[in-house]
C-alpha cells in the first residue's frame, strides 16, 4: 500500500510499472541496465474516492494525460529501487495536491484608516509629480 495521508491509501496493484534505460551518459554499463522506472497510475480506473478523482484531473500538471493517467518518469538516482522509491513518493505528493481543499477567500474591506492613507499618499505623490514640470523663468 501506498499511503497518501492518515487517512488514505493506494493498493500496489493499481500502480503500473516499467523499467527503462536510463538517458544520458554512463559508460559501458548504460547500455546494459534498465535503472530508470516509468510509473503509470490510472485515476478514473483507482479507488480513490470520487472528490479526490475530479480535484485530480483539473490539476494543470504535464505528467497529467488527457486520458487522467499520471505519468511519472524517475532515473535520477543509479539503482532501480531507488527510482522506484522516488517515483512512488513523486505519485504521492501529487496525490497529496489533489485531497488538500482549499479554502475559500472571503473577501474584506479595507479599514477606513488604509483607505485615508493610500488617498494621502496619492495626493502627495501627484503634488510631486506636478512639481516637476518645465520651470518658467518670466
Amino acid at each position: 500500500m501506498l499511503k497518501i495521508n492518515d487517512t488514505l491509501s493506494i493498493p500496489l496493484e493499481e500502480i503500473e510499472w516499467q523499467a527503462i534505460r536510463s538517458q544520458g551518459a554512463g559508460g559501458q554499463n548504460v547500455n546494459k541496465v534498465a535503472s530508470a522506472v516509468h510509473l503509470r497510475f490510472d485515476i478514473m480506473a483507482s479507488s480513490l474516492p470520487e472528490h479526490i478523482k475530479t480535484r485530480l484531473m483539473q490539476i494543470k500538471d504535464k505528467r497529467l494525460t488527457k486520458d487522467g493517467v499520471i505519468v511519472i518518469k524517475a532515473q535520477q538516482h543509479r539503482r532501480q529501487d531507488q527510482n522506484h522509491a522516488d517515483a512512488l513518493e513523486r505519485l504521492a505528493e501529487l496525490i497529496r495536491l489533489g485531497v488538500h481543499v482549499p479554502q475559500k477567500r472571503r473577501p474584506t474591506r479595507p479599514t477606513r484608516n488604509s483607505v485615508k492613507r493610500r488617498l494621502d499618499h496619492k495626493t502627495r505623490h501627484s503634488r510631486l509629480k506636478a512639481g516637476r514640470g518645465k520651470v518658467d523663468f518670466d
